[in-house]
């Protein structure tokens, strides 16, 4: 279970307390409205951060798609690299044979 699973679990356990806890004793209505308070604020907090683990999760699908762009990118270029190093290697070849030739037609 991930740290925010767990930190949601134990949000939501201790919302489930405060109405509980609101509901079953006979408190003053100022400690109420406080336990209401507090419940609102927990779970405008949760709202926040959920909001913020969707906002990085949206982040982190894009950073991956991007990195295997790039990586797809890199993967390419080396391919067409690696080609054109050929290339020059076979043209390297074939003048040393042409250098070769015209060396046997000049004896």
């Amino acid at each position: 279970m991930s740290a925010f699973e767990q930190k949601e679990k134990n949000l939501n356990k201790l919302i489930d307390k405060l109405t509980n806890l609101s509901s079953t004793y006979s408190q003053s209505s100022y400690e109420a409205e406080k336990i209401k308070t507090e419940k609102n604020e927990l779970l405008r907090h949760k709202s926040e951060i959920e909001k913020k683990n969707e906002e990085l999760m949206r982040e982190h699908r894009y950073l991956k798609e991007k990195i295997i762009t790039l990586q797809n990118e890199v993967k390419k270029k080396t391919i067409i690299e690696d080609k054109f190093n050929q290339d020059i290697e076979e043209l390297s070849q074939e003048t040393e044979n042409l250098v070769s030739e015209i060396d046997k037609w000049r004896m």
